[in-house]
């Protein structure tokens, strides 16, 4: 296909305005989750070439092939990964409501010595190392359903074990070998959404993931308020351990559950069909223009990690996430936060859930707009002005009402953004896997570092407002804003040499121009 300006060139740029969001005005089109008929018969104008076994079905048939596809994969993965990321939050934040339940007393911490912020912040140090190694491991053995299960399991047992220290140095080993365990599942998950659907269809699923996060905010409340009240001094054991022991046990059950459930990639999950094996492993190529996860032999290790540092694109969305992140990391000491209201300790974490119920309703709609739309940009930098607005409010006032508003916005804000800033990720740096896997891994590692410093904002001693807290969370999220607006002007600017037939290196991380010959956009 030629690069010069002619009929072939206007029906990529048809073709292209039909699936993706930017045309050469870098106007935003709609998106409607499912290619129609006449998206299926335009993908031999972009000149791919479907197998056999798919080329031979007729539209209509592909069409109900892929609805069954979808459906089968959603039930198998999304209430299983779910249920996996709500124990993998809860086991790594249930020390903010063990505070409330006694730990510091029982294990004589010393508030002086801010010795309860260095557990908090230990944690994140083992989850900055290993997500980057983790993630490059998974993408090279393809087996997500074996990994992930067998992760949870080992991090559950240390949960669990929790229970049994006596003293600040055994608190901060078994937190660091948490934090460092639990680093394969959030950016094992992102990278393995990803490897199942198209563009169109991550950021909703990656708010259905995330959902996990939120929903274990909700209910975790409620969970700690019923073992604090009821199950303080039972066998010996203060509340706080009873929550280890209750939440680590669960988490080892669901860890056997998943394996036999979890599908692995698509090309190595037993129970498609060859028909649907064929469709999933299509949708994917067809989407992008290269092909995704082909075996271990084809994913190399460090090329992946190279191919991501060195690409801009990667830097840009390292600082967008983690101005989020940081922001967000308000969640890690909610009840505390919530404490400052002055109820008593059951009633501050039952007042925990209604923030969280409402981030899983907003954090919904916002990404099925976000992807029923194609649009990213402004689904990310609404919710962050309502958070920067709910920061300023929280230390602006020491009222009961206000403040607490000001709490039922935070964490929707953050969140929504957060979510779709995950999808764009994966947008952005789509091929090869291997580059996806090492950048989803690097910048969830890194974001993520924030906390490490985080644990320090929120001492006692600067309650109830916690200043300097909302001020660096205001700080954080414009920084955010910048790096979003630097990314949309960057995928818009090579959005528009695409649309002029310009080879543009790296648009699908393969071969110069074959973005150009398939179609290929970049979602802004």
């Amino acid at each position: 296909m030629s690069n010069a300006p002619s009929e072939d060139a206007d029906t990529k740029r048809t073709v292209s305005n039909e699936e993706t969001v930017v045309g050469k005005d870098g106007a935003t089109t709609k998106d409607h989750g499912l290619p129609s008929i006449a998206d299926l018969a335009q993908a031999n104008i972009r000149g791919l070439r479907a197998p056999e076994i798919i080329a031979r079905l007729t539209p209509e048939q592909r069409l109900e092939l892929e609805k069954r596809l979808i459906k089968k994969i959603d039930l198998r993965l999304l209430p299983m990964i779910i249920l996996m990321y709500i124990l993998n939050y809860i086991d790594r934040n249930n020390i903010a409501a063990a505070k409330l339940a006694g730990l510091p007393e029982d294990l004589h911490l010393d508030p002086n010595a801010s010795e309860f912020q260095t557990a908090v912040s230990i944690l994140f140090v083992g989850y900055l190392l290993m997500q980057i190694p983790s993630n490059i491991f998974l993408n090279k053995i393809g087996k997500p359903a074996i990994y992930l299960p067998g992760c949870m399991m080992v991090w559950g047992v240390i949960s669990a074990a929790t229970a049994a220290v006596t003293n600040f140095g055994g608190l901060i080993a078994v937190r660091f070998f948490l934090g460092f365990v639990e680093a394969a599942y959030f950016p094992g998950c992102l990278y393995y959404l990803s490897c199942w659907y198209t563009r169109k269809e991550l950021g909703l699923r990656t708010a259905f993931l995330y959902s996990g996060a939120l929903i274990s905010g909700a209910f975790s409340g409620l969970i700690s308020a019923g073992i604090t009240q009821n199950m303080d001094g039972a066998r010996g054991l203060g509340a706080w351990q009873w929550l280890f022991i209750i939440e680590g046990v669960i988490t080892v059950g669901i860890s056997f559950l998943a394996a036999f459930i979890l599908p692995n990639f698509p090309r190595t999950t037993s129970w498609l069909t060859e028909e649907e094996k064929a469709l999933a492993i299509w949708r994917l190529e067809e989407d992008i223009g290269e092909d995704d996860w082909i075996d271990s032999e084809h994913q190399s290790l460090w090329e992946g990690a190279r191919l991501a540092f060195t690409d801009l694109k990667t830097w840009v969305l390292l600082v967008l996430l983690f101005g989020i992140v940081a922001s967000g990391s308000v969640t890690n000491f909610f009840p505390a936060v919530v404490k400052t209201l002055g109820y008593g300790n059951v009633n501050t974490l039952l007042l925990t859930c209604p923030p969280y119920v409402l981030t899983v309703i907003a954090t919904f709609i916002n990404a099925w707009h976000a992807d029923r739309t194609g649009e990213r940009y402004w689904h990310i930098i609404f919710p962050l002005v309502v958070a920067m607005a709910a920061f300023i409010l929280a230390a602006a006032t020491t009222s009961l009402a206000p403040r607490y508003v000001a709490m039922m916005l935070m964490v929707p804000g953050v969140y929504c953004a957060f979510v779709v800033a995950l999808a764009w990720i994966s947008n952005t740096l789509p091929r090869p896997p291997a580059k996806r896997a090492a950048a989803l891994a690097f910048i969830n590692a890194v974001s993520n570092a924030s906390s490490i410093y985080a644990s320090y904002m929120y001492e006692d001693r600067m309650a109830p407002r916690y200043v300097v807290a909302m001020s660096v969370n205001c700080g954080t999220i414009f920084l955010s804003m910048i790096a979003a607006t630097v990314l949309r002007f960057m995928l818009v600017r090579l959005n528009k040499k695409l649309d002029r037939g310009i080879s543009v290196e790296g648009a699908i991380n393969a071969i110069p121009g074959e973005a150009t010959q398939h179609g290929f956009r970049f979602k802004v």
